[in-house]
């Protein structure tokens, strides 16, 4: 179980995250970074395949990045969608309950380039109550120099921006957040993710965050979760921003209500979860 105490809740207030150095067993680490080659390759459990499959190419090496994993694997299902960590995620938000958005495998190589500074909730406009909570899981050990997730702490308060230009490998990660904090009189505080295996982090949907170029040689793998409160709907009017071409595909004609089915709700506090989530976990059976 993750316990979060009174302390660790009001830091993620006043911080915009919350580092914690055990979110997940480190076995369980283990048991996720064994599948992480055979989801990159194609290589399905489930037999669908993940919303998104992004390995663009380059030299040097961008990082690599699969979402909706958990419909691909149940290893990976079976931590994106407990209600430990459902029920995490609503104690810091002060939701009465979450509904996942998505998941993130990352694999940043050696060398690999930097993913720019950006806001989460600015990518999920086409909901109509964008806050998110994310959760970042290392699966091996971080550090400062090896690409890790870094924070801009207390940019939570900054308020909404825009989208970046380039997300992927942009020769200048801190571009638009550096316009951003010129043009309000803000000061750029870099915290970085320092965790070992199953380590990681909580973090506000508006905070800013990204990371920096791998100067080792070793690769950085994570796994990464987005999640709304549960009582969300469709924002019809802003679609086409973000990632909404790619999750508009969910909308039911004529409603805004959003199918469990591919968004579930992982945590009430009256004890509700979506119907069949726990057999999807422990059988794959849709």
């Amino acid at each position: 179980m993750i316990e979060l105490t009174p302390a660790q809740i009001a830091q993620y207030h006043e911080d915009g995250f919350l580092i914690v150095d055990k979110i997940i067993e480190p076995e369980a680490a283990a048991d996720i970074l064994e599948k992480f080659e055979a989801v990159f390759d194609g290589s399905y459990e489930t037999g669908v395949k993940p919303d998104e499959v992004n390995l663009p190419v380059g030299d040097p090496p961008y990082t690599k990045q699969i979402c909706n994993a958990w419909k691909s694997d149940l290893t990976v299902a079976r931590h994106i969608l407990s209600e430990n960590l459902g029920r995490a995620c609503a104690q810091l938000a002060g939701w009465d309950g979450t509904r996942l958005m998505i998941d993130n495998l990352l694999w940043k190589p050696p060398a690999g380039r930097s993913i720019g500074f950006h806001q989460d909730s600015m990518y999920s406009l086409w909901i109509d109550k964008p806050a998110l909570v994310s959760c970042w899981v290392a699966l091996g050990q971080t550090t400062a120099e090896g690409g890790t997730l870094v924070y801009i702490k207390g940019s939570h308060k900054w308020g909404q921006a825009k989208p970046i230009m380039q997300f992927h490998g942009p020769d200048d990660d801190l571009k638009e957040v550096r316009e951003w904090a010129e043009a309000n009189d803000l000061e750029i505080e870099l915290v970085p993710v320092v965790v070992p295996p199953g380590g990681g982090a909580f973090h506000d949907g508006w905070l800013w965050h990204g990371s920096r170029i791998n100067k080792t040689e070793n690769s950085r793998k994570a796994l990464a979760a987005h999640f709304f409160q549960h009582d969300i709907e469709f924002n019809p009017d802003l679609m086409k921003i973000g990632n909404g071409p790619i999750y508009g595909k969910y909308k039911r004609f004529g409603s805004n209500e959003v199918d469990e089915s591919y968004f579930p709700i992982t945590y009430r506090d009256d004890g509700y979860r979506t119907p069949g989530l726990d057999e999807f976990i422990q059988r794959g059976v849709i």
